[in-house]
């Protein structure tokens, strides 16, 4: 159960393990499994370094299981399972539990996006004073960033994840709502996506 502290605003960080094999596989063909590995958790760590620096509560969700003893300090971030078959139910019941703990605006970022910084998630938090949604476009086509201050349950439904058509029709769905959108930022998954990108060159030696 999420425990609430004085915070009225709610970061949700979805991760997954970081296990050989596993670790950002559509990259892992160019590289390698091991580089792959390496690269995700680099990402990480750029995560947690960015979001240890925002004011809001903090949660992580694991993909497989929690882990006691790894970079997410327990006295930060609190720590629960992602639960539900595909994407958009396990990010809607995360978000459903936020709002049931009483938080009154709830993020949710991945840890697969080196650019983000502190500063773009604290405007978010922002902007929902005056919108009912925030979304950081992604160059593929999906979204890095989503924020809300009232639960949207149809933008987690009938969703082709990890497509290009992701953003397009969570937008269609929040025709009547007042949405702010972030800068358009590239979260890795892909060679190409870090190919000539100066912060992995050392991963490219």
């Amino acid at each position: 159960m999420l425990k609430k502290s004085n915070s009225e605003n709610l970061l949700l960080i979805f991760t997954r393990n970081p296990e050989l094999g596993k670790a950002k596989t559509r990259l892992a063909k160019i590289v390698g499994d091991k580089t792959a590995l390496e690269i995700y958790k680099f990402l990480l760590d750029k995560t947690k370094e960015v979001t240890s620096k925002v004011t809001s509560d903090k949660a992580v969700y694991y993909s497989v299981k929690i882990r006691e003893n790894d970079i997410w300090d327990a006295n930060s971030y609190q720590k629960h399972q992602q639960v539900g078959e595909d994407l958009g139910i396990r990010m809607l019941n995360a978000f459903k539990n936020s709002f049931d703990a009483g938080y009154k605006k709830v993020m949710i970022i991945g840890s697969d996006l080196y650019d983000l910084t502190s500063e773009n998630i604290e405007n978010a938090f922002d902007q929902l004073n005056s919108n009912d949604v925030v979304l950081g476009p992604a160059e593929d086509g999906g979204y890095y960033l989503l924020g809300m201050n009232s639960l949207q349950e149809n933008i987690f439904k009938n969703k082709d994840w990890g497509t290009a058509s992701v953003r397009k029709d969570t937008l269609a769905d929040l025709q009547d709502k007042a949405v702010f959108l972030l800068p358009t930022l590239n979260d890795v998954d892909v060679f190409e996506d870090i190919e000539h990108h100066p912060a992995f060159a050392q991963f490219l030696k």
